[in-house]
């Protein structure tokens, strides 16, 4: 059976698990302060039922994110054929003492452990308060034109 989009069971599939533990940059859209729609890429972290990223407090995304949580959030390759993972939700945002975990885990991921760890301990000697924005997903959509629509590539 063909799950539909929006199911959450999309996140089981192959192509969200590759696509979830890889050094994709996520995209993250959201409604700015002044109603305009913005996009901004980040590196996170999956936790198994969490997307997470860290971003330093002050800015302006953040305000935006705490007045409006809605996100649409996706990772993807170029291809071809493209591979896409869709994700939908409410961000929680919340103030960090200190590293937030993920966002070091996300380094260390992204860059491996050597530079990850020098990247985190710039952070930390910076003295920057961190904000941790967490994405509990409540639509997943893939696009995926090997396995699910291999038609589209004939």
């Amino acid at each position: 059976m063909e799950l539909k989009q929006g199911d959450l069971r999309l996140l089981e599939t192959d192509l969200a698990r590759r696509l979830l533990g890889s050094t994709e940059l996520a995209r993250v859209a959201y409604v700015a302060k002044d109603g305009t729609p913005r996009v901004f890429p980040v590196m996170f972290h999956w936790t198994g039922d969490e997307l997470v990223f860290g971003t330093f407090a002050g800015s302006a995304k953040i305000a935006a994110l705490r007045t409006r949580p809605a996100v649409a959030l996706t990772i993807d390759t170029a291809g071809p054929p493209p591979e896409v993972l869709l994700l939908r939700g409410q961000a929680t945002v919340t103030d960090v003492d200190g590293i937030l975990p993920e966002y070091a885990a996300a380094h260390h991921h992204y860059y491996g452990p050597e530079q990850g760890a020098r990247n985190i301990a710039d952070v930390a000697q910076s003295g920057r308060k961190m904000v941790r924005v967490g994405l509990v997903p409540d639509w997943v959509g893939t696009l995926d034109f090997v396995s699910r629509f291999p038609a589209a590539l004939s």
